[in-house]
């Protein structure tokens, strides 16, 4: 068998001597989309894994992308003794999975070993920490070269790059951060509500019956990418106080289920969700409503 080096990394050479598309995601058709025309299927607090009720998944970050999972996201807060960056719930006293240059290392050393991926963090600044913070997490574990930076900042939303050429380039990991972002000083950071806009969290309501723009308050749809917040929670012991809805999980992430709302969300803003983010991503069907929200 005679080996070639090809430029092209989306094409393999077999030993029969047949050339093959390799895939992007797990699709050849998606090689040549705009990454702001995919739409992702995300695990919500995908740092907080367990079986306690504050806690949104069973399967660790790297189980997650194992099985499909793209669109990580988890909210961050200074621990309270050691002053460290950490991926908690809420409070570090109430769900504290650690140190996020730990969480990205195991990023990290997934996307070394995948190299056909292209994967998403959303992170949330739950304690307004500076972005010089967020900076020296990313730099300490070693992820950073990874990261997309965009030639211009916000990027139109027609002028992202598809993801084999994300590929291709090496920069297979897009950030963003919900407040705090500065791309003079960490262009690699992207600010949240410039490129998405989000539907209400919290939701109660296990029909989805609705897809109204939450945040940022007032913003026009146009010009935005878009998540879906398609997570139940139920009122624990009529306290008042929400947790996710683990026994209701399989049913949320039915095809059925997210099928409707994204089909809901499509009719007001005449595009398909960008991200569909879900508990309890081992539960239901999410990889093939994913498939289907992408036309696969």
């Amino acid at each position: 068998m005679v080996f070639i080096n090809l430029l092209l990394p989306s094409i393999l050479f077999l030993a029969s001597g047949s050339l093959v598309l390799s895939t992007c995601n797990g699709h050849q058709e998606l090689c040549s989309r705009q990454y702001s025309n995919v739409t992702f299927v995300g695990a919500h607090n995908s740092p907080f894994v367990g079986c306690l009720p504050q806690q949104n998944q069973e399967w660790s970050v790297t189980r997650q992308l194992n099985n499909g999972i793209r669109f990580l996201q988890g909210q961050t807060h200074r621990a309270p003794i050691t002053g460290s960056l950490n991926f908690c719930h809420t409070s570090c006293l109430l769900e504290n999975a650690g140190k996020v240059t730990h969480f990205l290392r195991k990023v990290k050393t997934w996307l070394d070993v995948n190299p056909n991926e292209v994967v998403t963090l959303l992170i949330t600044n739950g304690d307004s920490v500076p972005i010089t913070d967020f900076d020296s997490a990313f730099n300490r574990s070693g992820i950073t070269h990874y990261a997309y930076i965009p030639p211009i900042s916000p990027l139109a939303i027609n002028a992202w790059p598809t993801l084999q050429e994300l590929i291709n380039a090496g920069t297979r990991l897009i950030v963003f951060l919900d407040s705090g972002a500065n791309a003079t000083e960490v262009p690699y950071i992207l600010d949240e509500f410039e490129y998405y806009f989000e539907t209400p969290y919290d939701q109660t309501d296990c029909t989805f019956s609705q897809c109204r723009i939450d945040r940022p308050s007032n913003a026009s749809p146009s010009g935005r990418m878009y998540l879906v917040n398609h997570t139940l929670n139920i009122n624990l012991l009529n306290t008042g106080i929400l947790v996710p809805d683990r026994d209701a999980a399989a049913t949320t992430n039915s095809l059925a289920t997210i099928e409707a709302q994204a089909t809901l969300c499509s009719s007001l803003y005449g595009r398909t969700p960008n991200v569909m983010l879900l508990d309890f991503v081992d539960k239901g069907d999410i990889i093939g409503a994913q498939n289907v929200l992408n036309a696969l």
